[in-house]
């Protein structure tokens, strides 16, 4: 028995609860897009370009799974958080979709990226608790390179500017202290979210292809905050989603 509860991680493959023994492998494509950009889904949603194929559910929600209209995509809302992120990746999991590119936005560590400008994060840093049930204690997890590479195509095919680096994820965005965004500035993360780490543990552990691509939001200095109104950003978040899209295709 560990001191903390979290580091005592059990590398069994199989949990009491497994998604592949209660969702049916279905007629989805194998490649997804995990956009956070509600407001892009429903605009898709709204002008025809995607179909419902199915749903998962939980005490706050329908979450609900699409299908691209002109190709072969799927696409889901992963909700907020990187315990809903990651179960709903597990039963997507579950349906038959084994390569992802996820759109999101981030808090920026350093006011100097811009709102909008993205980045490609190249591990994640596991301040959050989820990642610790997939993968062995360490500081840092990563996405799948074949993912990586995918994305960085895209984006430079399109000559479009990107930053890569580390990312860090926590679970309480109400406690990034002062102290807690120095050192993070200190280790090389560039941004602060929810999620990534999370999703890369998971994805790795169930041996499927995951990267990441993140649009520079809220200021988050040890001394500032300033939301830019980040959220509002329609054709930057539009522009994104077609980018994952896109990446996800070229995918290998």
């Amino acid at each position: 028995m560990k001191k903390y509860p979290i580091l005592e991680f059990d590398p069994a493959r199989k949990a009491i609860l497994e998604p592949s023994e209660y969702i049916e492998k279905m007629d989805i494509p194998e490649r997804c897009v995990i956009c956070f950009f509600q407001d892009v889904i429903t605009r898709l949603l709204e002008a025809g370009k995607i179909t419902l194929v199915d749903e998962s559910h939980s005490e706050m929600a329908i979450h609900p799974v699409y299908r691209l209209n002109d190709r072969p995509v799927a696409l889901f809302h992963p909700g907020v958080g990187a315990p809903l992120a990651v179960g709903l990746l597990e039963e997507a999991i579950a349906r038959g979709c084994n390569k992802f590119i996820v759109c999101g936005g981030c808090g920026v560590l350093n006011k100097e990226i811009a709102v909008g400008h993205l980045i490609v994060p190249t591990c994640g840093v596991r301040d959050e608790g989820t990642s610790y049930h997939y993968l062995a204690p360490d500081r840092e997890a990563e996405p799948h390179p074949a993912a990586v590479a995918a994305i960085r195509q895209v984006l430079e095919a399109h000559a479009i500017p990107y930053l890569t680096g580390k990312t860090w994820t926590t679970d309480a965005f109400y406690r990034e202290t002062p102290g807690k965004v120095v050192a993070r500035k200190a280790e090389g993360c560039l941004t602060v979210e929810m999620e990534a780490a999370s999703l890369f543990a998971a994805a790795s552990f169930r041996e499927v292809v995951l990267g990441q691509i993140l649009y520079g939001g809220d200021v988050v200095m040890p001394d500032e905050w300033d939301g830019r109104a980040w959220n509002h950003r329609k054709d930057t978040r539009e522009e994104l989603f077609w980018l994952a899209v896109e990446a996800v295709q070229v995918l290998r």
